[in-house]
Formats: structure tokens, C-alpha cells, sequence
């Protein structure tokens, strides 16, 4: 993905789940350690080896690979 230099999918890492950097961090684990440690500091104490800009891509892209349609809904 265009910007998302940080996102990286390799099928020798993690079976080719999207990780961060390269490393043995998926995307996945890095909002699940946001939705754990809603504290930036809590969280970076806990992963040091995460930056700023990794959170920032795997937000990014989880955004871009959400589905998102708009549903008209008709009342009865």
C-alpha cells in the first residue's frame, strides 16, 4: 500500500500476516495492544520496540482494508 512503507507481508514472518517493520508484530496484535493500553505510554512501555509511526500505519491500514458501505435503510 501506497505510504504504508512500515506495513510489511512476508510468507516467511508470521505466514505472510501483515506485520510491522519486517518483525514478529502483526497488525492485528498492534490494535489489540492499543485497545489494551489506551495509554500511549502504558503501550510503548509494554511494545518498545513500536514507534509512533508504526501505531499510525497499523491504524492506516486497518482503516483502508475495512469494508465501509453506506445502507440505505427504508421504513416500512
Amino acid at each position: 500500500m501506497v505510504g504504508l512503507k512500515r506495513i510489511t507481508s512476508d510468507p516467511a514472518v508470521m505466514n505472510g500476516q501483515p506485520c510491522i517493520r519486517g518483525m514478529r508484530l502483526t497488525v492485528r496484535r498492534v490494535l489489540e495492544a492499543i485497545a489494551t493500553y489506551p495509554d500511549r505510554r502504558e503501550l510503548l512501555a509494554e511494545y518498545p520496540e513500536l514507534e509512533d509511526e508504526d501505531i499510525r500505519q497499523a491504524l492506516a491500514y486497518a482503516a483502508a482494508n475495512l469494508d465501509d458501505k453506506v445502507l440505505e435503510i427504508y421504513e416500512a
